[in-house]
């Protein structure tokens, strides 16, 4: 699938026929549980055929916020769905999560069946096993309480963000299963509370709640962590540090780095510091995306790798015991479909805030190989082939979940679509940034 021209109009149609030709007819035309609600995910890496009827809660909550998204963007952007059903969907897996989702301490569940009973994903570790899952319920309830003007599901969502942020400081957060050792600090903390609060002090602010400017500030200091904390000098983001801020060179852990983690977060970065005017960390989220897209980027075979380490190549250094760094090791070659359509996002993003060059040139390419690699071939089933090898083929493995998940796909190409258009939350040319503003 080529694109056709190069201009801001061409490029929107583009993504929009992309939208709606081929990603949301997999999953509003055949994956929806119309009677519980929800949204079903555990298909083969082609997207061929169904393997479970299981509910990841974490794919159910970002489910509800692409519903409630687009039901944000059908008139604006002249999208052929209806927003009441759109949220009508939304509102019914709200109130499944709320049945069957909640624990009695407040988290939330990792598993559940079809029906809703709660399963262990990992046998005896007990079923709230991720903060993660939290963070994406969390932001699905922001979003939807955004566009249906819901005050209740938004209170709901300011007592997950305020359990969340008591389980991190309490050193109680679960990862698994990448856990890490006793130690060391992850940028995924930061990074999912960043953008977590922006979705919540979003929604805060449109419905006039106290909490806006306050969740604001969260965002921000989470911003502030990740720039002056897991940068290093030369702008890669180290993904594990030890506690006290560094890297211990002779572990493959703490001296790896995530490519598209790194760029997924520095479109994060922008957007806050768009929020406050910060031209500076405006040019250090470039700087990193940058910097991670020369260290990613497959040469010989194009595309961004999965993991390579903070001095180029794969990554090296000793392997420990734990889950993490086995995947670290094993997977540091594959191809995946999420990396890419960040990456497409954040490297486009730049060029508009910034009109650097060379983030055009990193968009021109990372979309030639994204649409010759991942969209599937047979348009009878739709979406993309999510996993590919460093040759670009097919591979049934799983990344993190067993599932095919929905959302960074439909995420970035709608976020594309408001950059692209306007009218979107943003400011996309640089001088809307006034100078003096901000660090």
């Amino acid at each position: 699938m080529k694109m056709k021209g190069t201009n801001t109009k061409e490029q929107a149609a583009f993504y929009r026929d992309h939208l709606t030709g081929q990603l949301l007819p997999f999953w509003l035309d055949g994956a929806l549980d119309r009677i519980r609600g929800g949204v079903y995910t555990c298909y083969s890496n082609d997207g061929s055929r169904r393997v479970s009827t299981d509910k990841y809660v974490w794919s159910q909550g970002r489910f509800v916020w692409l519903l409630a998204k687009l039901a944000g963007m059908t008139g604006r952007y002249a999208l052929p769905y209806s927003r009441e059903e759109l949220l009508g969907h939304a509102r019914l897996t709200i109130e499944f999560l709320n049945r069957y989702a909640f624990l009695a301490n407040g988290n939330c569940a990792f598993l559940l069946t079809e029906e809703g009973d709660k399963k262990e994903s990992l046998p005896g570790r007990g079923y709230d096993t991720s903060i993660f899952v939290d963070a994406f319920v969390l932001m699905g309830f922001a979003e939807y309480a955004k566009e249906a003007r819901d005050t209740e599901v938004l209170e709901k969502a300011f007592r997950l963000f305020d359990r969340m942020e008591a389980r991190i400081a309490a050193g109680e957060a679960r990862t698994e299963p990448y856990l890490l050792p006793d130690g060391c600090r992850a940028h995924s903390l930061p990074m999912i509370m960043l953008n977590t609060a922006q979705v919540l002090a979003e929604a805060a602010e449109a419905l006039g709640h106290p909490r806006a400017a306050g969740t604001t500030d969260r965002a921000t200091a989470y911003m502030e962590d990740i720039l002056d904390t897991f940068v290093q000098p030369d702008g890669l983001l180290a993904e594990v540090l030890l506690a006290d801020g560094t890297v211990d060179r002779t572990r493959m852990l703490t001296r790896h780095v995530n490519p598209g983690h790194t760029i997924e977060d520095m479109w994060f970065v922008m957007h806050q510091a768009l929020r406050i005017g910060s031209r500076e960390r405006i040019s250090q989220a470039v700087r990193v995306a940058k910097a991670a897209f020369a260290a990613g980027w497959d040469e010989e075979n194009g595309g961004l790798l999965h993991y390579v380490d903070l001095e180029g190549g794969p990554p090296r250094g000793a392997v420990g015991e734990g889950a993490f760094e086995r995947n670290v090791r094993d997977t540091w070659e594959s191809k995946l479909w999420w990396v890419h359509s960040e990456a497409l996002y954040t490297s486009l993003l730049g060029y508009r805030l910034t009109g650097d060059e060379e983030l055009l040139g990193w968009y021109e390419k990372t979309h030639a190989y994204t649409f010759a690699t991942f969209p599937n071939p047979d348009p009878e089933v739709g979406e993309w082939i999510q996993i590919r090898d460093r040759e670009g083929r097919p591979e049934e493995k799983v990344v993190a979940l067993p599932v095919k998940d929905p959302y960074h796909i439909i995420r970035n190409v709608l976020l594309l679509l408001e950059l692209l258009e306007g009218g979107g939350p943003l400011l996309p040319p640089a001088r809307s940034i006034r100078p003096g503003l901000g660090k």
